[in-house]
């Protein structure tokens, strides 16, 4: 997969987040949400996408900028996004209210909030 996008860590460049804010909650048009932790979307993790495939980001595939979150599950990587909110205390997003892990490591298979 080619992406092209800016790094969340150039994003976070333009603010001062309190030292507090150890985690984020994205946000999406539709009122979709979810939550990740700060440190798993610096250091080169994730980033916010314009193009897929040398072509400009589709709608259908969260144009016209999705945040991507690459080693998480894929609905951490939220089509549409509008905003990021900078929090003390971690929040369940949208499918996390519904019963899915609130970490999403596919590597431990973490897919529901019970595994």
């Amino acid at each position: 997969m080619k992406w092209l996008g800016v790094s969340v860590d150039t994003l976070l460049e333009a603010v001062q987040i309190e030292p507090t804010g150890k985690y984020v909650m994205a946000y999406s048009d539709g009122g979709y949400t979810t939550n990740v932790p700060l440190d798993e979307m610096t250091k080169g993790q994730a980033f916010v996408a314009y193009q897929f495939d040398d072509k400009p980001l589709e709608p259908v595939h969260g144009g016209p900028a999705r945040l991507v979150v690459p080693h998480l599950y894929f609905w951490k990587s939220a089509k549409w996004i509008r905003g990021l909110r900078f929090m003390e205390e971690n929040e369940p997003g949208f499918w996390e209210q519904l019963g899915y892990h609130i970490h999403g490591d596919p590597w431990k298979e973490e897919r529901y909030s019970g595994d």
